[in-house]
């Protein structure tokens, strides 16, 4: 079979679909993309064919009944008397709170223990790798159930803190309590004047991005560096505290406080969520911190020793010189390890932490008996938040790198 890359005299024919190769690859991949969604709907329409015969129409309508069940984490308003298509919802909602605060605390742990798993002290390298290790080749779901088995059995319960003889006491000014039902902190109060505030605090956080910003060009142009830390934290502090009191004090706290057999007030975050979040931050960061690892040692030791050669600290060296250049390397897996950990949140009924699966993908699903139309809306849930959170790592990537000139 010859192939020509010259259009014919006479222009297009569709003999170029197969023997032209500027066409080739395109009229593949269009012709799989066909028989693809013609598997897939074949497969629907039998699956809709042999439901009908059970008696079980494909049918949507569910979601639209009253759920019956109560959720003990939400983050919006619920009940048992609201829909399935509600209670799916605030699961949608528990799912994407762990996933951000695991992803977060998998970052922040994954990149310090990268960087200390490199150390020259040989003691807290092998300390790493101690750690790295066990936390890889241990099941996510043992360290689940491992961390809520801890909470519940080392913190105290809530009549600890009762009567002059208590055996246990509120931290921070008498404003936090950690038990083995979950954490007690202080919840915002909202009153007039309130959004001023919220509003300068917003600022504030794009202001510190624009200052920043605005120093690194200016150190690149004069080699003078600022004070950057001290003055980002004014910027972060003093306008919103200005207006705070300016304002007459809009927002107050509401504490936790003993009432009967449990602390009534402020925000209750339960040792599910606590226990599957740490779970999930720390077994997640073991994967990180080699990403970080491999990252750092992919940058060329010259830079190092020409950046030790100008006179800046390691550490310096490392925020400034070394850990920019490594991003390009370490964004790749760490878009893998943010699906991973936002996946293995499904786990979370082991230890009763109502996620998206354990609403829709179980007591919806129990209680409805609409198996196929619970598992395709779940799989249609996990994919988006699955592809998002690869459009935004991917942007970023790009973002980070190296243009040559």
């Amino acid at each position: 079979m010859s192939a020509t890359t010259d259009p014919p005299k006479d222009g297009f024919q569709l003999s170029q679909l197969i023997y032209d190769t500027r066409y080739r690859s395109m009229t593949i991949q269009i012709v799989a993309l066909v028989l693809f969604l013609l598997g897939v709907g074949w497969l629907l329409n039998n699956a809709a064919q042999n439901l009908a015969a059970l008696g079980k129409p494909l049918s949507f309508g569910f979601l639209g009944e009253a759920a019956g069940y109560d959720i003990n984490q939400k983050l919006i308003e619920y009940n048992n008397q609201m829909s399935h298509g509600r209670a799916a919802l605030v699961g949608v909602l528990n799912t994407l709170l762990v996933a951000v605060l695991g992803c977060i605390l998998a970052t922040v742990l994954g990149v310090f223990i990268g960087v200390l798993r490199l150390s020259n002290n040989w003691v807290v390298s092998r300390l790493m790798t101690v750690y790295i290790e066990s936390f890889r080749n241990v099941p996510v779901l043992l360290w689940i159930v491992l961390t809520m088995a801890i909470f519940i059995e080392s913190f105290p319960a809530p009549r600890a803190f009762r009567g002059d003889n208590a055996t246990a006491s509120m931290s921070f000014w008498d404003s936090v309590a950690l038990t083995n039902r979950g954490l007690y902190i202080p919840k915002p109060e909202m009153y007039s004047g309130s959004m001023a505030v919220v509003v300068v605090f917003l600022l504030s956080i794009v202001g510190i991005f624009v200052f920043g910003s605005w120093s690194r060009k200016r150190q690149e142009a004069t080699g003078q560096i600022l004070p950057n830390f001290w003055i980002k934290l004014a910027i972060f502090f003093v306008p919103a505290l200005l207006v705070y009191f300016l304002m007459g004090r809009p927002i107050g706290l509401e504490l936790p406080a003993l009432k009967g057999f449990n602390f009534q007030g402020g925000i209750y975050m339960r040792n599910s969520l606590i226990a599957l979040t740490l779970a999930l931050g720390l077994y997640t960061a073991a994967f990180v911190a080699e990403n970080v690892r491999a990252g750092i040692m992919a940058v060329s030791k010259g830079q190092s020793e020409a950046a030790s050669a100008l006179g800046l600290s390691p550490g310096r060296t490392m925020n400034l010189i070394i850990l920019p250049q490594a991003l390009r390397v370490i964004i790749p897996p760490l878009i893998s390890q943010y699906l991973n950990l936002t996946k293995n949140s499904s786990l979370a009924i082991a230890v009763g932490y109502m996620d998206v699966t354990g609403t829709l993908g179980g007591i919806t699903l129990n209680q409805t008996g609409k198996e196929m139309e619970s598992l395709l809306i779940l799989m249609a849930i996990y994919l988006t938040i699955s592809l998002i959170i690869s459009s935004v790592m991917n942007w970023y990537n790009e973002s980070v790198k190296l243009r040559e000139r």
